[in-house]
């Protein structure tokens, strides 16, 4: 039997990892079945239903026919309408983002900006390279993106 019993919230669950182990060992050991009770049994079915290989082995083309059965219903899935509902809201919450960004600028711009003044004269010159060779980096990354034909693989990849 498993002594790595996990912990069980009610002894409903419980039960029933007791008989399913009960089934398992019974099974494992060749126990006679009806000694049993019809929890156990039951356990003991799908124990032996799972130890068994299957009857019928797949057939040699069975990818390929899973995936005609399923390319048809796979090619789009969302309808018209849904692509409009999704982007009507999507541009809603950006609204609302954006609408929320200028809302807290108004109300609180005296206090980030006295922030900001105090801030910025203090700030190392030598500081800001590392930030700005990032900025770089990702703009030069980006522009790469963009310069490349679709399809084809990046030429310093």
């Amino acid at each position: 039997m498993n002594h790595d019993i996990p912990p069980f919230d009610n002894h409903a669950s419980e039960r029933e990892w007791q008989a399913q182990e009960r089934a398992m060992r019974a099974e494992r050991l060749g126990l006679d079945a009806n000694r049993d009770d019809a929890r156990v049994q039951r356990y003991r079915l799908i124990t032996r239903a799972l130890r068994q290989s299957p009857t019928e082995a797949l057939p040699a083309d069975f990818a390929q026919q899973m995936a005609a059965r399923v390319a048809p219903h796979a090619v789009s899935a969302e309808t018209p309408r849904e692509r409009r509902l999704e982007a009507t809201l999507f541009t809603c919450v950006i609204g609302i983002f954006v609408i929320a960004g200028a809302a807290t600028t108004v109300l609180y711009h005296l206090d980030w900006l006295a922030t900001l003044r105090i801030a910025l004269p203090t700030l190392d010159p030598q500081a800001i390279r590392w930030p700005l060779a990032f900025a770089g980096c990702l703009g030069l990354s980006w522009l790469l993106g963009k310069l490349k034909p679709r399809g084809q693989a990046h030429p310093l990849a």
